[in-house]
């Protein structure tokens, strides 16, 4: 109910907006449910549902900051922090456009509300992130500048060795988004997550799918795999965001609805 309570507060926060047409500041919001919260091709809830949303402002500049919210469940089922069901994702950053190219520059936090166990990693994570766009087609790649990556190495998450710093793992992404027309759209997407210092981990995910707008809303459908192992030849689970015995970076069909305002 906690986590149901804030992202619908948000929602009132979003929906009501005293700004002048014509500033050059602007706030959106948006919220969404989905069957399953994929990220990076991995279940974020264990194969569960979510609810979603968050708010954005932006300047005529280019500037902007924003906040997301959505319900987890690897990290207290991992071991990592107690009392923790969300993970709130604070940034800001640059956008900005030259001709057909828009370009992308910022910083994300990735934070897990909740109290820190004491023999676990802290899987708290900040990336500092370049993107780049053509048309319906996007590259963006996300470094790691916090000590550890999502609880991966430190004092032994997820039973690997202790005491290895993840600092510097990176995803590159890779994703097109097509207009057909008449409110559809088809997606695609590859993308590679390293992880500094556990090869094991390293792994690629893809996704395909369909969109469509039916008005007061978008309806996607995806469907999304990886290549990720589900253990290193000690037999450790080696699936980060995984709970040992789930496998949560197999492939999987989710169903999402999500509006913007």
């Amino acid at each position: 109910m906690k986590k149901l309570s804030y992202l619908l507060i948000l929602s009132g926060l979003v929906s009501v907006s005293a700004i002048a047409a014509d500033s050059p500041h602007t706030v959106s919001g948006n919220i969404a449910f989905t069957t399953d919260y994929i990220f990076r091709g991995i279940s974020q809830t264990q194969g569960g549902p979510a609810l979603q949303g968050g708010f954005d402002y932006s300047h005529a500049s280019g500037f902007y900051l924003g906040t997301w919210g959505s319900n987890v469940s690897w990290v207290s089922e991992g071991g990592y922090k107690d009392n923790n069901s969300m993970e709130i994702d604070l940034y800001g950053g640059y956008k900005g456009t030259a001709g057909d190219i828009g370009y992308d520059v910022g910083l994300i936090t990735y934070y897990y509300p909740g109290e820190q166990i004491s023999t676990a990693t802290d899987p708290d994570t900040t990336e500092v992130y370049l993107g780049v766009s053509w048309k319906f087609l996007s590259l963006k790649y996300s470094h790691v500048v916090s000590d550890y990556f999502v609880g991966w190495g430190g004092v032994g998450g997820l039973g690997v060795s202790a005491n290895k710093k993840t600092e510097g793992s990176g995803y590159i992404d890779l994703t097109a988004n097509y207009d057909l027309g008449n409110g559809w759209g088809v997606l695609a997407h590859v993308g590679h997550q390293e992880v500094e210092e556990y090869d094991d981990a390293s792994y690629t995910d893809w996704k395909v799918g369909v969109t469509k707008n039916i008005g007061y809303g978008t309806v996607t459908l995806a469907y999304t795999d990886t290549d990720g192992k589900l253990t290193d030849a000690g037999g450790n689970n080696v699936y980060i965001f995984g709970v040992p015995g789930e496998k949560v970076a197999e492939g999987t069909l989710a169903l999402t609805f999500s509006k913007s305002f």
